[in-house]
């Protein structure tokens, strides 16, 4: 390795959380020609989703591809669910904006604010269907770096989760 030692801050099997996508695991490291170039990549895959994506290792944290969430963060973001729903007054499309920002932030806290925002029970009044979109998309982020983080499966996560949620409506 000699000259080029520099720690790359993911490695290959680590969980990261990619703001646009969310948890995804490093496959492998890779070098590759581009534009004569030659450039070093963390290799993504995000296995639900069926995708791999390519980031190269200098510009990883730039786009604020993360670690997982430590401890701390998750329990505030639990902390966070258990919380009360904020719901601006502003238009539907403006709040949507919002909460489509918040969940590709890749910021574990904002996207259980988005969560518990926008969580019914059967009783609340329906959904639209872009809510329930934005809802569906923040939960499954949600439960997916908390699954990972804690190393179980997504569904008993997910589970817990709805057990929060309903406890808070109750």
């Amino acid at each position: 390795m000699g000259a080029r030692a520099k720690r790359l801050p993911f490695r290959p099997n680590d969980f990261v959380v990619y703001p646009a996508h969310g948890v995804g695991k490093v496959i492998c490291i890779e070098q590759q020609e581009v534009a004569g170039f030659n450039l070093e990549l963390f290799v993504i895959s995000f296995e639900k989703d069926k995708m791999t994506l390519r980031v190269p290792t200098n510009k990883a944290t730039e786009v604020g591809m993360r670690s997982l969430s430590p401890p701390d963060i998750v329990s505030k973001a639990m902390k966070t669910l258990r919380g009360k729903a904020r719901v601006k007054r502003a238009m539907w499309s403006r709040r949507a904006q919002e909460y489509e920002q918040k969940i590709h932030s890749g910021d574990l806290i904002a996207i259980a604010e988005v969560v518990r925002d926008l969580h019914r029970t059967d009783e609340q009044r329906e959904q639209s269907y872009s809510e329930r979109q934005l809802y569906e998309s923040a939960l499954e982020r949600l439960t997916r770096e908390f699954a990972a983080v804690s190393g179980s499966d997504e569904q008993s996560t997910q589970a817990e989760v709805h057990e929060v949620l309903m406890a808070r409506a109750a």
